[in-house]
């Protein structure tokens, strides 16, 4: 039963191993702050999406499947919408659009129609956890990497605390500004990808 959760962060993991979801992955890991804030709400979306489609899979058409999950997913991607928006409004604006856009994130909707539609609630809650923390686990290391190397911060927050200095304050020229941009997006994601590769193929 607990397979499901572990392969989500590891063996199945969306980002590094399945390459899906990598548009938001790409586009909001510029910081720590930024890629904790849309793990989070990805854990959210699709341990709920996972537990409601579950719990009536039975009764789901199978013709009007894809409709009733993009339904269902849109539901919970508004109450995060709406909290962020409440609650975290620098982190809703950083995100912008990656926020509704998770409606059609290939994880939430992959997650829905090849596990959740055939398993059990538990599975399927399971299986959500593991795959949103495999998520949050990625996007948040590239936001780190990004942010440290880019700004020579750690964890700052826009209009709030200003982040943890990790050379101190003669770093200020030797930041590269590279890896905030797209750039520096695909070459922390190419570096994980080949990292935890290279790991799996000494332990096989």
């Amino acid at each position: 039963m607990f397979k499901s959760f572990f392969d989500g962060i590891i063996k199945n993991n969306p980002v590094l191993v399945l390459a899906i979801g990598l548009c938001p992955t790409l586009a909001v890991s510029t910081s720590a702050f930024n890629g904790l804030g849309m793990g989070i709400a990805v854990i959210f979306v699709l341990t709920m999406s996972n537990f409601i489609i579950s719990l009536f899979r039975k009764i789901i058409p199978s013709n009007m499947r894809i409709p009733i999950f993009i339904l269902v997913i849109s539901t919970f991607v508004t109450i995060i919408d709406y909290t962020m928006h409440a609650y975290v409004p620098e982190l809703y604006k950083n995100l912008g659009v990656f926020v509704p856009l998770i409606v059609v994130n290939c994880i939430i909707l992959g997650r829905a129609e090849a596990f959740a539609y055939r398993n059990s609630v538990l599975s399927s809650v399971l299986d959500g956890l593991g795959s949103g923390i495999g998520f949050t686990l990625v996007i948040f290391i590239m936001g780190a990497i990004r942010e440290i190397l880019g700004s020579g911060t750690f964890f700052a927050i826009p209009d709030g605390f200003s982040g943890f200095k990790i050379f101190g304050a003669g770093f200020t020229k030797l930041p590269v500004i590279f890896m905030i941009l797209p750039p520096g997006g695909f070459l922390v994601i190419a570096f994980l990808m080949a990292t935890l590769r290279h790991i799996q193929a000494k332990e096989a």
